[in-house]
Parts: structure tokens; C-alpha cells; sequence
């Protein structure tokens, strides 16, 4: 893979040495709809709690309740819209924990925080940076419905200077 230089890539606004341990970023915003919930739940999780309300009243839920995988996919969609498409960034290696804390609903509005963590550069890849982040997703309550840790792979701005964390 040949380096790419900040001149080459002008829509790159944030760089792997950019992101410091310790940042949180307020990353947006969305409301599933009743329609989006069952759309994802039929081709990806078809559970009948998932599927309609008499399914989600006879479960431990109480009501149609969003897929903890349809969760996930919202959350990468805020991560991708307002922060990801103006970053270095090349991927993720993988997620280290994942947890579901609280059901989602229909109408719920889920805001996503994103915290650092942690970052060092690879050392079989000098152009390339890792970063651990938490990703918190909270309800219109404040209650926490998603909790994520993992790692990301941004292109550093500059890979032969050597870099602390």
C-alpha cells in the first residue's frame, strides 16, 4: 500500500495524530421507526420480539424492541456520518466487548458518544495509527443502551516521525 500524503487526500481533516486519549465527541442523533425496526429485525434477527408488538408484549421487553445488531448498525451510521467520513480512517481490527444495556423502541431518540481511549502506532505499519474507543449510545431518558470498546486504524499524517501516545 503506497503512503498518501495530506495534500493527496484534502477531504482527510482529521488524522491519527489528531485524535487525543481523552477526547469525547458528541456524535449525533437517531429515532428508529416501527417500520425500520421490523424492515431490519425480517432480514437480520427475525425474533418474534423484534418482528411485532404481540411478539414484543409476550417477551421480557414488553414491546416491539429494536435488534441490539439494528443498534449497532444506527450507531455505526452516526459514527460514520459525523465523524469517520472526514477522518484517516481504514477500518477496525475488531471490538473487545459489546454490550446491550437496555432495550430500544420504537420513536426512542439514541444519542452516541464517543470517547478515546487509548492510541499508539501499529508497529508493523509505521503509516498507520490504533485507537481504542467507548462508544455509549443513551436514550431520550439518558439511560445507556449500548456500550462498545474496540479499535480503529487511522493513516498517520505523518508515519516516519516517531509518535507517543
Amino acid at each position: 500500500m503506497t503512503a498518501t500524503t495530506p495534500e493527496q487526500s484534502p477531504h482527510i481533516k482529521i488524522w491519527w495524530e489528531d485524535l487525543e486519549i481523552g477526547q469525547v465527541r458528541d456524535l449525533g442523533s437517531i429515532s428508529p421507526t416501527r417500520e425500520q425496526i421490523i424492515a431490519f429485525a425480517s432480514q437480520f434477527d427475525p425474533q418474534p420480539f423484534h418482528l411485532s408488538e404481540e411478539g414484543g408484549k409476550a417477551s421480557v421487553f414488553g414491546a416491539l424492541s429494536a435488534s441490539g445488531w439494528h443498534t449497532c448498525a444506527m450507531a455505526m451510521r452516526l459514527m460514520v456520518t459525523n465523524f469517520l467520513c472526514e477522518t484517516s480512517s481504514l477500518g477496525s481490527p475488531g471490538l473487545e466487548s459489546l454490550k446491550w444495556t437496555k432495550p430500544v423502541y420504537p420513536g426512542d431518540v439514541l444519542r452516541l458518544q464517543h470517547t478515546i481511549t487509548e492510541k499508539r502506532p501499529m508497529s508493523k505499519r509505521p503509516d498507520v495509527g490504533l485507537v481504542r474507543t467507548v462508544w455509549e449510545m443513551f436514550n431520550q431518558h439518558g439511560d445507556k443502551v449500548l456500550h462498545m470498546e474496540g479499535y480503529g486504524m487511522f493513516r498517520r499524517r505523518l508515519p516516519n516521525v516517531s509518535a507517543g501516545a
